[in-house]
């Protein structure tokens, strides 16, 4: 596969996980992962190792820009919890993906993503969704940990990133406003929390070529803005639908490569 192949094909693997990312406010680690097998052929190691080294750079910057801008905010609490929550979940879960087969890693994420299909399902909006900005800094310290346990771990253990698990945990476990929700995962592909995960790949050369690494980033950073702006166009009903149809396909799609 030629270099400018290879600069075109991720450039268009980052444009699209960009999207799903700003529009959902998720990380773009699902896309990546799912589009590195489908385009590159990778396996599923490499395609973590990929996810993970091409979101260190703060690709997620304009799309988190966007949602401040609309008036939604991530209080620096819960950053500092999940934070060190993800910090230490990222690199035990590292740990625990080299030490697997790439079929326990499908069967995992089928798994995962099955379970956030479901919280999202039963999830109902809170409707005090104006009285954010006044308990924004009442959230106990224990749940956001181990929101940033799971998150991490999944990061390290799959290679999406994590926010997926950040966003659910926030709308569903915590009743977070759905947009305040997505801006702080989105706050968390900006800090290079994954950075240990990211290195426990890369010593062992778990990534595809450096033209497909520089199309993925460039792809990134225009499709996360592009997202961004979609997102706040539409209601938060609207962006449970999209995210729960979203997560489906990628879960279909993974189970179909965990059965061939």
């Amino acid at each position: 596969m030629s270099g400018i192949h290879d600069l075109l094909a991720g450039a268009g693997v980052g444009l699209v996980s960009g999207l799903t990312s700003g529009l959902m406010g998720t990380s773009p680690g699902g896309g990546l992962v799912i589009f590195s097998v489908l385009l590159f052929g990778a396996e599923q190691h490499v395609a973590q190792g990929t996810s993970l080294i091409t979101q260190i750079p703060p690709t997620g910057l304009a799309g988190a820009r966007r949602y401040w801008r609309s008036g939604n905010r991530s209080p620096w609490p819960w950053i500092v919890w999940i934070g060190i929550g993800f910090l230490v979940g990222g690199a035990g879960g590292g740990y625990a993906a080299a030490a697997v087969s790439d079929r326990v890693l499908q069967w995992t994420y089928v798994i995962y993503l099955a379970a956030l299909i479901a919280l999202l399902i039963l999830r109902r909006d809170r409707k005090d969704g104006g009285r954010e900005a006044d308990d924004q800094d009442q959230q106990p310290r224990l749940p956001l940990l181990l929101i940033g346990l799971l998150a991490g771990f999944s990061s390290g253990f799959m290679g999406i990133g994590g926010g997926l698990a950040i966003t659910v945990g926030l709308a569903a476990g915590l009743r977070v406003p759905q947009h305040q929700a997505q801006l702080v995962s989105l706050v968390f592909s900006v800090i290079p929390t994954n950075l240990p995960a990211a290195w426990i790949y890369w010593s062992k050369g778990l990534m595809v070529g450096w033209p497909a690494i520089t199309g993925i980033l460039a792809g990134l950073w225009i499709g996360t803005d592009l997202g961004a702006r979609m997102a706040n166009g539409v209601s938060r009903s609207v962006l449970r639908r999209v995210m729960i149809a979203f997560v489906s396909l990628m879960a279909l799609y993974m189970t179909y490569k965990a059965l061939t």
